[in-house]
């Protein structure tokens, strides 16, 4: 076959980038970085956003094409029509973010966010949750069925390892400083659900070719859920095993992300729900359909990110802040820019970490 990914780089589109073209697909995937051709597999230099660019890459003939990227709604909406008219199957990436709560395990068929919330503050957002929501229902407007919608959940790979709200850099970054990692009690008996980035792949590419799928729903998803509680300390018990220090944890009430206008709603409507699921309906795609025991791909993922530690930009302004609370101390020679020790050493010294925030 011939597959086309859109910006697939990612916790989920490298590994299925690989399997594809291990399987003898040929693999062409967008990214905006350069990135070496292999056997099967080639990169499309550009961005997918681009409506240009995304025309002349729909003037071949593909098989299906696998879409990874965010878009606004607008945005989704102009290119729909192209996306489907120019390959047999179009494969949408969704989330299992737009289910509402529940006490039952969630399925394809579980009621969604945008029809059940009575938040009218966040219905009129474009949060993620609401936007990919939308843009499920546009598809299903679009009057062609050679599409399938997957819902994955929170996806962890080496480079992408999350605790609660918090990306790698705002928690991973403090403990392998030597640092106390601080995290909201709030959040700590809420139950979430974590698949390994391997493990969609494989879903996605039973997908991928399957008839039976067109105008489906999937969730490719773990049927085993844990607390936030019990995930950090499997992320704590393998970083001492690793580095010979287990860092160590300050509680605090609630979650910061509360106090921002749009990260909030997140937290509101999707950390602070019980995430457990039912996925059947996934599993029954193939016997080779499995899912990975959370501390298994946490520990394959955790030690080769700290055989080669990559992090994004770090906020020095949240870093003094929380050792303020902590009582840790970041040495200045480890921040650059003259700016960010500035900013460091009023958050962590002066507590000025509102004014700063608000000024940012």
């Amino acid at each position: 076959m011939k597959v086309l990914l859109l910006g697939g780089t990612g916790a989920m589109g490298k590994y299925l980038s690989a399997l594809l073209s291990e399987r003898g697909d040929d693999v062409y995937v967008t990214s905006r970085s350069h990135h070496p051709d292999q056997e099967h597999l080639f990169f499309l230099r550009g961005d997918a956003h681009d409506m240009e660019f995304l025309k002349e890459t729909l003037n071949n003939s593909w098989d299906a094409i696998v879409d990874f990227m965010s878009y606004r709604v607008t945005e989704f909406s102009s290119r729909v029509g192209l996306l489907l008219k120019n390959t047999k199957q179009y494969i949408f990436l969704s989330s299992s973010r737009v289910y509402s709560d529940s006490t039952n395990p969630l399925t394809e068929t579980s009621p969604r966010l945008l029809e059940e919330s009575k938040d009218t503050s966040f219905l009129e957002t474009e949060e993620y949750s609401l936007t990919k929501a939308r843009e499920e229902d546009i598809l299903k407007g679009s009057g062609l069925k050679n599409y399938t919608i997957v819902r994955p959940y929170l996806t962890y790979e080496t480079y992408r390892l999350q605790l609660g709200d918090m990306e790698k850099e705002s928690w991973l970054y403090r403990a392998l400083s030597g640092r106390t990692i601080v995290f909201s009690s709030d959040m700590a008996e809420c139950r979430t659900t974590m698949t390994y980035g391997k493990d969609v792949a494989v879903c996605i590419s039973k997908i991928i070719g399957n008839e039976t799928t067109f105008g489906e729903i999937y969730n490719p998803v773990s049927n085993v859920s844990y607390t936030w509680k019990e995930v950090l300390a499997v992320y704590q018990e393998i970083i001492g095993s690793v580095t010979g220090v287990c860092p160590k944890v300050k509680w605090t009430g609630k979650s910061d992300s509360l106090l921002s206008s749009t990260k909030k709603y997140q937290v509101l409507y999707d950390r602070y729900f019980d995430r457990t699921f039912d996925n059947k309906k996934i599993e029954s795609l193939g016997r080779d359909i499995k899912f990975t025991p959370l501390r298994d791909g946490i520990y394959e993922c955790l030690t080769d990110f700290i055989k080669a530690p990559s992090f994004k930009p770090i906020s020095f302004l949240e870093e003094g802040r929380k050792d303020s609370i902590t009582g840790d101390r970041l040495a200045l020679s480890k921040i650059p820019g003259a700016k960010d020790k500035v900013v460091y050493f009023l958050c962590r010294y002066c507590r000025l970490y509102n004014l700063l925030k608000k000024l940012k």
